[in-house]
């Protein structure tokens, strides 16, 4: 089968790759396609980055004093010696004394120990149903944490690999229209020299390049974009230009290093 031909499974492939569900033999064959072909990797590259959205908005959580005090008396207790040897035999007048013993308690315990059952079941009861409605709790704070954080996540709609002259990607370029949010992330060796800017450009149809922003150092760059800046733009590209990069009424005065499709991401 071509999975190039088959969009529905290569976009599954690629969602496993980046979750690292994907392993073994299917793994490699499918880095292999990643590094052959252009539509693959820009597959991989979109899940990656959207992953990689979703572990922005997860806040580090500190374990409490508890789970390290589990943790230690588990760690003790696997460490303390067995005791190997059997307690002494009991000689035959010691277990006499010791059942006469029990009787006598027993007789004196009889009568109260209706009413300590009855006390236990009630606090038993209690402590179960606290420990319901602080998990009940727990459940509705972590589903509306939740719920917040895929809200918040990034909507990307647009994805872009854009390539040098070999075919060698360089920048992902993706764009969430809801949030105005256009992320370009280097992932070529690239890097321009001190006087240098890279300045990003949308080629539409009818020409008349018109600048998305100027790309600072970083690895990762975000820019702020409306949607209809980049709808029905085919093409963007990465121009070479002075320092701070140029108007962008003029179109690129330097040259062009990295293009690539623009494409409507899948939801």
């Amino acid at each position: 089968m071509n999975i190039l031909n088959n969009p529905d499974l290569l976009d599954r492939l690629a969602a496993s790759h980046a979750l690292g569900t994907l392993r073994g033999g299917a793994r490699r064959r499918f880095e292999t396609l990643c590094r052959q072909s252009p539509t693959a990797r820009t597959a991989a590259l979109l899940w990656s980055e959207r992953m990689a959205g979703m572990t922005e908005l997860q806040t580090s959580q500190v374990p409490s004093e508890n789970v390290w005090k589990r943790i230690q008396i588990a760690l003790d207790s696997q460490t303390q010696p067995r005791a190997a040897a059997q307690p002494p035999e009991e000689s035959p007048m010691f277990k006499q004394l010791r059942k006469a013993l029990g009787l006598w308690r027993g007789a004196a315990v009889a009568g109260g120990l209706a009413s300590a059952a009855a006390v236990l079941v009630v606090v038993g009861l209690n402590r179960e149903l606290d420990t319901t409605g602080t998990q009940l709790s727990q459940v509705n704070e972590q589903r509306a944490q939740l719920v917040a954080q895929l809200q918040a996540a990034p909507k990307i709609e647009y994805v872009a690999v854009l390539a040098d002259d070999k075919a060698n990607a360089s920048v992902l370029v993706t764009f969430d229209p809801h949030n105005r949010r256009l992320v370009l992330k280097r992932v070529g060796g690239y890097q321009e020299a001190s006087d240098r800017s890279l300045q990003l450009w949308a080629l539409p149809p009818g020409g008349g390049a018109k600048s998305l922003g100027v790309m600072g150092t970083d690895p990762v760059v975000r820019l702020t974009a409306l949607e209809g800046q980049v709808k029905d733009v085919p093409t963007l590209a990465i121009s070479l230009e002075p320092k701070g990069g140029v108007p962008g009424e003029g179109g690129p005065t330097g040259p062009v290093l990295f293009k690539g499709a623009l494409l409507q991401a899948p939801v």
